[in-house]
């Protein structure tokens, strides 16, 4: 069982001018210098816009907001893990000097995206948007609603800069470190995961108050979600992980092994000098 299908106009014409202002630009920009956008970057930005898009829209949206917590967890996992971190690496390293031209905003947004203040904004505003009394509020506005999801994507862009970052003169962390700073916002959501999942009443009383639907109990539903907070959220992260470790080995390697064959190259050349 499904809520009734509604178009949410609001959800289409936002995410429809991001995906058109992103494509604009690339194709002014191609004109004007003659280099194109990469399919690989136009890709990862596309294929977090359409992640947005299935986040914010039928069914998922209507089940977050009128029936189960646990579909509301799933939306903000969407938002922040895996939409947040296509949409900066896919944003070419020009647009965002063009978006981070004023030296104010540059300022401020190369210190908001070092390591320990993007741990504390994007933590800070996770436990805040998971409020009860900000989650019994975001439901009974639509407005607010958008305004939160908004905020906590932003902060999640700027959770994801020292990790994935295109721009040079802001590059990430090293591979390392990249690690160790996932391995840290693998741990900031247990205290709040865990209250939800060992929690014996209702934190957010207002889901106790909705339709249920598939045989799951208020509990129920605030349990899977604090569940999904935790292992699938630290999935995704200790996913990237591995994919940062395996891509770091594997450029030891190569790098080692191109140093031997250039030590070998050097070898050659001397003795042949020598002769």
């Amino acid at each position: 069982m499904l809520p009734p299908w509604q178009p949410h106009i609001s959800v289409w014409v936002v995410i429809g001018s991001l995906a058109a202002a992103y494509l604009v630009a690339c194709r002014r920009h191609a004109e004007r210098t003659g280099v194109p956008v990469s399919e690989h970057a136009r890709r990862l930005f596309l294929g977090g816009v359409v992640v947005l898009w299935v986040g914010a829209d039928w069914p998922i949206h209507d089940l977050a907001e009128r029936y189960l917590y646990l579909v509301h967890m799933w939306q903000h996992l969407l938002f922040t893990l895996v939409a947040a971190p296509l949409l900066v690496a896919g944003t070419p390293a020009w647009l965002w000097r063009d978006l981070l031209r004023q030296p104010t905003v540059r300022r401020v947004w190369r210190f908001i995206t070092r390591p320990v203040p993007a741990t504390i904004l994007f933590n800070g505003v996770l436990l805040f948007t998971h409020w009860p009394a900000v989650v019994t509020a975001s439901v009974q506005s639509e407005l607010l609603h958008f305004s939160l999801h908004t905020v906590l994507l932003g902060s999640a862009i700027v959770m994801w800069w020292p990790v994935v970052s295109p721009l040079p003169e802001m590059p990430p962390l090293s591979p390392p470190g990249q690690m160790m700073y996932l391995f840290v916002q693998s741990l900031a959501p247990t205290i709040p995961a865990s209250f939800l999942t060992f929690g014996h009443t209702p934190i957010y009383p207002i889901y106790a108050t909705f339709p249920r639907i598939w045989g799951i109990s208020a509990l129920t539903d605030q349990m899977i979600a604090g569940l999904s907070m935790k292992l699938v959220g630290g999935a995704i992260l200790w996913t990237v992980m591995s994919v940062i470790f395996f891509r770091w080995g594997r450029r030891e390697r190569d790098e080692g092994w191109d140093a031997l064959a250039w030590r070998d190259v050097e070898a050659e050349v001397r003795a042949e000098v020598s002769r």
